[in-house]
């Protein structure tokens, strides 16, 4: 069996290990860095255009980031968090532009506002205290709010026809929003990396094996999907981003940091519609409430998009209930997980989230008139017959283990390393290819800690990422400097 050696193995080529690659390339260009992933194409699983909403999660419209408190405050401290998480990925984009690394930024992001748009008096009072809250801080001190429906008619005129003059109604904006096709920019990410003379990419692979060596590097056998023929890739590192797939593969590695981790698996759809004469009306992205009990990636909202160079409108997501852990993934992902460590944190997880498993099993069965009623509800002229249904993308949440309740259902992102950094996977959903900068830098703090000391990679970080080892949430001129370069770079400006 013929065995390759590399210094870092990538597994899956979606925006995370796309992001990881190409930062680790700039870092130390010597590195030899495979990527192999099990599907024919790059960044058509998580990253794809219709598998994710392409927000540019910002935390300026999603109104799950900011919860109200039992004594009826606002906690801002996760959008706090995503946005400038945010920032960081526009830095890393804006220095790959600069360096003719990434095509001009109109081909993989775009300019669009982000709204928020709730309707009742209890809806409007929680808009109007998270507005106060969130722009009092600098990261948002751009959002614009009105409960105006003459004001609402110019910013959302799709949304506002025919609704009722004496509605209370309220929206927030943030005018420098942005919509990402993450599958284009996979692709142009990776596509720059296999220039590079010292990268090898292998579509069509799957991980069938892996083990650690005395000598603590990675065996890890693959074999080709059209052959059948395994190999062994002997490696140092190995970042297990696979989406979806990363949960059976991080119980493949046995890194006692593993044990106790499941997975929540939740598929979704789209109501999309591609007629121009309706698309060129909604030129926003409006955010509203979820439904009582919803998991956090079917917050409803009405969202004006552009994949593969197409403007679409995009309506949902519609969770439903699945056992499959990727789109292309099998029907017994979810069963061939359990393993006598998540047995109990996945049981507690069940029988804690009825009303979660409730309402995905309603959403299921919802038919596309019932859809196009939701629909309604911020497009009151929507007709059947002007949208379709397309699938969106499978997303599985984290469970772990806990000692009060035996397990916990987790609705963001983590990230899990071998503890002597030979091996990272991430887990997990929301917030995503958005903040993918951010948890790769994370990754390369905690794997390539020694190297991340020396003077050489953190000036080279700081090219890359201006604000890194800085805190944008504290500095306001950093920020204000940041954005402005960003802004310009990427043609984001109003």
């Amino acid at each position: 069996m013929s065995v390759k050696k590399v210094d870092v193995l990538l597994v899956g080529a979606g925006v995370m290990s796309a992001t990881l690659g190409k930062l680790l390339a700039q870092l130390d260009p010597t590195l030899k860095i495979m990527m192999v992933e099990r599907l024919g194409k790059v960044g058509h699983e998580s990253s794809h255009g219709l598998n994710n909403a392409g927000t540019g999660h910002a935390g300026y419209c999603e109104l799950n980031y900011t919860p109200e408190l039992p004594d009826g405050s606002i906690r801002i401290d996760r959008a706090l968090e995503i946005n400038s998480a945010f920032e960081v990925s526009l830095q890393f984009w804006s220095y790959l532009v600069e360096q003719g690394l990434l095509p001009t930024p109109e081909k993989f992001i775009n300019p669009v506002f982000h709204q928020s748009f709730v309707w009742g008096e209890k809806n409007v009072a929680f808009l109007r205290k998270r507005f106060a809250a969130l722009s009092a801080h600098h990261l948002f001190e751009e959002m614009e709010y009105s409960e105006d429906h003459a004001v609402l008619q110019k910013w959302m005129p799709l949304v506002m026809a025919q609704r009722d003059s004496n509605e209370p109604i309220a929206a927030t904006q943030v005018k420098h929003g942005t919509d990402v096709d993450f599958g284009f920019l996979t692709r142009k990410l990776v596509k720059a990396l296999v220039k590079l003379p010292n990268f090898e990419l292998q579509l069509s692979h799957t991980i069938v094996g892996m083990k650690q060596h005395a000598d603590s590097r990675w065996h890890v056998r693959v074999k080709d999907n059209d052959s059948d023929k395994v190999r062994t890739v002997d490696a140092a590192f190995v970042f297990l981003g696979a989406g979806g797939g990363a949960l059976p593969l991080l119980q493949k590695s046995d890194i006692p940091e593993a044990q106790g981790y499941g997975g929540f698996p939740v598929s979704g759809q789209w109501l999309i519609c591609h007629d121009p004469k309706i698309v060129r009306q909604h030129t926003s992205k409006v955010y509203g409430k979820a439904p009582l009990g919803a998991p956090p990636m079917s917050v409803p909202h009405l969202d004006a998009r552009i994949i593969g160079g197409e403007s679409v409108l995009l309506f949902g997501p519609f969770a439903s209930i699945t056992t499959k852990f990727l789109k292309e993934g099998s029907v017994l992902d979810l069963f061939s997980s359990l393993t006598s460590g998540n047995l109990k944190p996945m049981l507690s997880v069940a029988r804690d989230n009825l009303d979660l498993t409730r309402y995905l099993v309603t959403e299921a069965f919802k038919s596309h008139k019932d859809r196009v009623a939701a629909l309604r509800e911020f497009y009151a002229d929507a007709r059947e017959s002007d949208w379709e249904l397309a699938s969106a993308g499978q997303r599985v949440q984290i469970i772990k283990g806990c000692d009060k309740k035996g397990g916990k259902l987790e609705f963001g992102t983590e990230i899990v390393t071998a503890q002597d950094g030979t091996l990272a996977t991430l887990l997990g959903a929301s917030p995503g290819a958005s903040t993918s900068v951010q948890a790769m830098v994370e990754v390369i703090e905690r794997c390539f800690a020694s190297r991340m000391h020396s003077a050489e990679w953190k000036q080279k970080m700081k090219e890359m990422i201006p604000s890194y080892g800085e805190s944008l949430d504290e500095n306001v001129d950093l920020l204000h400097a940041v954005r402005r370069r960003t802004l310009a770079t990427l043609r984001l400006g109003s």
